[in-house]
Parts: C-alpha cells; structure tokens; sequence
C-alpha cells in the first residue's frame, strides 16, 4: 500500500519531466524509450516509471505496443489541425487582452534574444526550444494556472510534430522575426494587432508542418 501510494504520489512529476523532454527536442517522434535507461537518469523504480508512461499515454504523447516496449507518439495530421486549432483560440485571445506590463513579456523578449543568437549560430534545436519559451510565455498573459497546465501537453504534442520536419530550418527561422515583430506591437500597447500577427502567423506555420507530414505519409 505504501509503495503504491508512492508512485502514485511520484508519477504525476515524473510525468511533467518527461513532457519537458518532449516540449525541449529531447525525444523524437517514433523513438523507443528505454526504461533501464531513464530510471537510471531519474533516479526512480521502474513501477515509478511505468505509471508516468501510463498517464502520458493517455495525453497521446506516448504509445505502448505489446511485446516491443514503449514509444514517443508520432502526431496525426488530424491531430496537428487539432493542436493549432487550440492554439489559436488560446494564444491570439490571451494577446489580445493582455497588459502591455506583465511580466511574461520579458520573457518573449528574452526568449527572442536568445533564439536571434541561437538562429545566427544556426543551432535549430536551441530556436526551437527558445520557440516553445516564447508561445508559453503567451499562455502565462493569461494569468491561468488551468489554461498553463494544458498548454504543456498542448505544448508537447507541438514539439513533436515540429520533429515531422526533415529541415527545421525552413519551420523555425522566418518565425525568430516574426516573434519579434509580435513582442514590439504588446509593447506598444498594440495587444490587437498583436493578436492578429499571430493568427496569421499560426495558420502560416500550420500548413508548414502539414505540408512536411503529408511529404512524410506519401513517403510511405
């Protein structure tokens, strides 16, 4: 009974570790997870593990197939539409009335600093990790710990279609200055143009990814 309170108790975290993973690049869509190997990284029982594995398939962001193991999930088109769909909804209304002052504005702007250096560097894991910093600070002009919490799964399932893309590249460069040009008009005050650079800017990066899926599907 006290084991099992434990992982119950345990799993939930170990569950948000391994979506961080997921939302910073760190595993990749189709890839086998080893559970030797991260419950030794974790420093955690495999029982542990198990129940964190559970609860993010269940978020869709992991698969377990009999007899061969556990794997990151690979996103369906019909999925992805649904992702942006959200993301619309959510993000370009928490622009639109957001204060111009809150502190999550610093952080889109740090977040485009460090993507701009990042971007010269040509390092596109690092842009689009700077990426993923800079949409969720969006979320947080909403001040809701709900909304906060459902955009990390949102936010994961995201990261995963983005690892669809064979040349991140084409995804993540044209949106470092267009990130940019979003954090100047809240600056200004300018929350509804803001509002509207980003859906424009959303739907535009849609059809990237969708169009790199259905590229992947043909392959098949």
């Amino acid at each position: 009974m006290v084991e099992q309170e434990t992982i119950s108790a345990l799993a939930p975290r170990l569950a948000e570790e391994i979506r961080d993973k997921l939302i910073a690049g760190e595993l990749k869509p189709g890839q086998r997870l080893s559970e030797a190997a991260l419950s030794a990284g974790l420093d955690v029982s495999r029982n542990s593990l198990r129940e964190a594995f559970r609860l993010l398939t269940k978020e869709n962001l992991l698969r377990h197939e009999p007899n061969r193991g556990v794997f990151v999930a690979t996103p369906s088109m019909a999925s992805i539409i649904d992702i942006y769909r959200v993301r619309r909804m959510i993000e370009c209304q928490a622009l639109a009335k957001a204060y111009p002052k809150h502190p999550a504005v610093a952080r889109m702007r740090s977040a485009v600093e460090r993507a701009t250096v990042a971007r010269d560097a040509k390092d596109w894991s690092t842009v689009g990790s700077e990426n993923m910093v800079f949409h969720a600070a969006i979320v947080d002009l909403a001040d809701s710990q709900r909304l906060n919490a459902f955009y990390a799964q949102i936010a994961a399932e995201l990261r995963l279609s983005f690892g669809l893309l064979a040349d991140p590249e084409l995804l993540h460069a044209p949106y470092v200055d267009l990130n940019a040009s979003i954090v100047e008009k809240l600056e200004a005050g300018s929350t509804a143009e803001a509002s509207a650079a980003l859906e424009s800017y959303l739907i535009q990066s849609e059809r990237t990814v969708l169009a790199a899926f259905s590229r992947i599907d043909k392959g098949k």
